[in-house]
């Protein structure tokens, strides 16, 4: 059986940031002359040529991610160059899934058109909602009427697989708003489609406005969160993974290694990896990442080495959030039958109380189990 790897490349800039952004994002300046950002790729590129952190054995890169921030505010050119130093220096599956994010406000048809001749197969963007003084409130730089017609530029380039991020508890938000983003969504006829509500993180500007009373009612928005999966799924979305809905063979193959503790390979500033029991990390300062490239020196360090008995928890912990649950059986094959004897407890536990099932050797949560989620992880540690 061969050793398949996914590779997750960090685009750090974006125009802004959002006002509930805590990721690892570099909104560019209104005076940026796109400098930062030829040195960042240029210095991402020796990255991807001489990784120190790769497996052993030859792999075939079957996923690639390329997030950030916002990938689409590089140029054409650029996005090309890191495109074409993937398939120099890695053995890429002919049919790897090869997945780009994508900001409305940053693409238009010819670049699009470009994405797809280059062997991007799949672009993730982030909508958001349909009304557009929500999309205000939340600081993004786009209308859905820009959303609109990035999907129709999109779906003339030739993409087939494209997903939509769709976000609830936004301040101002209503049951009635966020209905009609559910459907103005469904209307895009998008093959995936990620669900989230909105978390208040500690750092953002809505921290400052919202950590005390969060925009939305818990009602409200516990509302919305039912109110998702009844349309979707009356709308042929299956629920694959608790916060992500796909028409059938279109679930996200990059990020489903993440729920299954399949290996992958993280590039770029403060990107992530986990090769086989080792949990690696990047550096996070540009300057430090940018100068290390440059001197020859390892940008990324060992944050953690699991042992077994979080290998075991981390087997539950990310697989029940898929809906198909995890394999019993598989657990056995990879820790041994007295390593499922410590867990038995706890999974008849969350059984009788209708959390869980078990069909055959999977164990999977029920719709009462999904929503208390959290609580049946915490079981686990």
């Amino acid at each position: 059986m061969k050793q398949t790897l996914g590779i997750y490349i960090h685009i750090p800039y974006c125009v802004r940031k959002c006002n509930y952004c805590e990721f690892l994002s570099l909104p560019l300046g209104e005076t940026e002359d796109c400098n930062g950002r030829e040195a960042y790729v240029k210095q991402l590129l020796q990255e991807i040529q001489k990784p120190w952190k790769i497996p052993e054995n030859p792999v075939t890169v079957d996923t690639v991610y390329i997030g950030g921030g916002t990938p689409s505010v590089l140029s054409i050119s650029q996005i090309s160059s890191i495109i074409s130093q993937l398939r120099k220096q890695w053995k890429v599956d002919p049919q790897a899934e090869i997945t780009m994010e994508c900001n409305p406000g940053t693409v238009d048809r010819q670049g699009l058109m470009q994405y797809r001749e280059m062997g991007i197969n799949r672009l993730s963007m982030g909508i958001q909602s349909a009304v557009d003084h929500e999309l205000q409130a939340l600081g993004r730089i786009h209308t859905f009427s820009q959303a609109k017609q990035a999907v129709e530029w999109a779906k003339e380039a030739g993409f087939t697989n494209i997903s939509v991020d769709l976000m609830s508890a936004i301040p101002g938000q209503t049951l009635e708003s966020y209905e009609f983003s559910l459907h103005q969504i469904l209307n895009l006829e998008p093959q995936h489609i990620s669900s989230y509500s909105l978390i208040i993180e500690e750092g953002t500007p809505f921290y400052e406005k919202y950590w005390q009373k969060p925009p939305v009612d818990e009602e409200t928005d516990r509302r919305m969160y039912e109110m998702t999966g009844e349309i979707l799924e009356a709308n042929g979305y299956r629920r694959y993974e608790i916060s992500n809905y796909a028409k059938p063979g279109y679930e996200s193959r990059h990020n489903t290694k993440y729920w299954t503790g399949k290996d992958y390979l993280g590039i770029g500033l403060g990107a992530s990896s986990k090769i086989g029991r080792f949990r690696i990390q990047n550096e996070r300062e540009l300057s430090r990442y940018l100068q290390n490239i440059q001197e020859h020196k390892r940008v990324s360090y060992i944050e953690e080495t699991l042992t077994k008995e979080e290998e075991e928890k981390e087997y539950f912990i990310l697989g029940l959030r898929c809906t198909r649950g995890v394999s019993l059986r598989q657990f056995v094959q990879c820790f041994g039958r007295e390593a499922l004897a410590g867990y038995e407890e706890t999974i008849r536990h969350i059984c009788e109380l209708g959390l869980a099932k078990r069909q055959g050797e999977m164990l999977a949560l029920t719709k009462k189990g999904i929503d208390v989620s959290n609580l049946i992880f915490e079981m686990f540690l």
